[in-house]
């Protein structure tokens, strides 16, 4: 039978799939925030990242390659849409849809990518993290942006790249 087939599903296999979409969240966050530091810890030592052509390699390398692709953005948005995982013990792969949105540093356009994540997981010592991730590009959209900064909502906080995101003012157990 198909690991995607439907199954009675027990605690742990519960609490194996939070602790797999809380990577993909997490993940999200991280790159979204900047947060090179929390983005590591999701990764095994041996991880892989593979966002071919751009870079496809160990973790350290991708993270050390991030904040030079990332200044091209004011402000993104990677947002885990559905996840569908397959369990074999302390392996488990997952395809995760995604969408990512990228605005331009001028605040002119918006670049949106849809696609999928598609993942390899491995638990050591109790703790789930990636041991590959692999970006699916299906669709891309190159859209000018209709406002302002404000978004036409003057007053509302806004995001922004990195630390100073009104998210860690409003959330103090996100601090670093």
């Amino acid at each position: 039978m198909s690991k995607l087939a439907p199954h009675a599903i027990g605690v742990e296999e519960l609490a194996t799939r939070e602790a797999l979409r809380h990577l993909a969240t997490a993940y999200g966050h991280a790159i979204d925030r900047r947060d090179w530091a929390l983005l590591r810890t999701l990764y095994h030592d041996d991880g892989v990242d593979d966002h071919t052509p751009y870079y496809c390699g160990p973790v350290d390398g991708y993270i050390a390659w991030l904040p030079t692709m990332m200044a091209n953005w004011r402000a993104t948005m990677h947002t885990a849409l559905s996840c569908l995982f397959a369990i074999d013990g302390d392996q488990a792969q997952g395809e995760i849809t995604a969408r990512a949105w990228h605005m331009t540093l001028d605040g002119t356009r918006q670049f949106v990518a849809w696609g999928r994540y598609a993942d390899h997981y491995a638990r050591r010592d109790g703790v789930w993290r990636f041991a590959r991730r692999s970006f699916i590009l299906d669709f891309a959209e190159d859209l000018p942006v209709a406002s302002g900064d404000d978004f036409g909502s003057e007053g509302v906080g806004t995001g922004r790249a990195g630390a100073d995101d009104p998210v860690y003012a409003r959330l103090s157990m996100f601090g670093r």
